[in-house]
């Protein structure tokens, strides 16, 4: 079973560089932050995508990178969708553990849109760090200003990151940037790498106030 995409930032350059990975229609295609994910990504790399839904990113991965590896997702309907495009997928709740991988099996451990929705958020994480060499995270910034002003009228904020009214949403713990940031440090995990979208558009002013998506790469920090 397989992943997906194609855009990205890396520490090293700007937000503004973005341009779409090599790889056809199917890449251009990909959800924006999949994009700057696919575009982070080392040729070759072994690649753990958690909660991979559809496969999308693992399959674009595979064909335009050459990367192998596994996705793990629960959904029936989703699972089917990785097989067709020929993704190795384990089908299986992430929160079960990922004590069936190795120390340091994968290059890289992804889990996109996916952490709000987790109940053990700090194990998720630091199982994470435990299999791969490094882990890249995207979430919905809870810090941007539409759901301040949300609040401030009384309402429960709902955008195109959060979807869900207050009684029917599956996200559980919403964090801004500098909360996700704060985490890392707590873990002892290393920022290597970050970008801020909206609208699926870089952002480098105000990302904390003005960005909808925050991606994150990360590695256990030295010793």
């Amino acid at each position: 079973m397989k992943a997906r995409h194609g855009f990205i930032e890396s520490a090293s350059s700007p937000a503004a560089g973005l341009l779409p990975v090599d790889g056809g229609s199917e890449a251009r295609a990909l959800r924006p932050d999949l994009a700057l994910i696919a575009r982070w990504m080392p040729p070759n790399s072994r690649v753990l995508d958690l909660g991979c839904g559809d496969g999308a990113l693992m399959a674009w991965l595979q064909t335009a990178k050459g990367c192998t590896g596994y996705g793990v997702e629960i959904d029936d309907a989703a699972v089917l969708s990785c097989v067709r495009r020929g993704v190795d997928v384990i089908q299986r709740d992430i929160e079960a553990g990922l004590g069936m991988f190795g120390h340091d099996q994968f290059d890289v451990v992804v889990l996109s849109m996916a952490i709000q929705a987790t109940k053990e958020t700090e194990r998720v994480l630091r199982e994470m760090s435990a299999v791969g060499r490094e882990g890249i995270v995207s979430f919905p910034n809870f810090g941007h200003w539409y759901h301040a002003w949300s609040i401030l009228r009384g309402r429960m904020p709902v955008s195109r990151e959060m979807p869900y009214e207050w009684y029917n949403t599956p996200n559980l713990h919403l964090a801004t940037v500098r909360d996700f940031e704060d985490f890392l440090a707590k873990l002892g995990l290393e920022i290597t790498g970050r970008a801020f979208l909206a609208d699926g558009e870089p952002v480098k002013w105000l990302p904390s106030q003005r960005a909808t998506q925050a991606i994150y790469r990360f590695r256990r920090a030295a010793r």
